[in-house]
């Protein structure tokens, strides 16, 4: 069983890392994102939003949405985390005789 799991992951990890061959390089200034994307929020992101912080402006309106649910994310895994780690009073070791 722990062999397929193995093959699994390594399959799944090949994928993965192919499908990121078509990415540009990092930091090229040719990139979409650099040449279409970033000008456009930096030029219109304060006059749309009315927010005078350019990274504000852009995680709370352009991506709020986005943001959110990130935020409801990390919050349930704190919840699961806190569920998982939490000892109940009979699983204290003063009360086991």
């Amino acid at each position: 069983m722990k062999a397929l799991a193995l093959l699994a992951t390594l399959i799944t990890g090949s994928i993965l890392l192919y499908g990121t061959m078509d990415f540009p390089a990092w930091g090229d200034p040719q990139d979409p994102a650099a040449v279409y994307l970033s000008p456009y929020y930096i030029e219109n992101a304060v006059r749309e939003t009315h927010v005078p912080n350019l990274v504000t402006a852009i995680l709370g309106d352009y991506r709020g949405y986005d943001t959110m649910f990130e935020t409801v994310v990390i919050y349930c895994a704190g919840m699961v985390v806190v569920s998982v780690l939490r000892r109940s009073k009979n699983d204290r070791p003063e009360n086991k005789t």
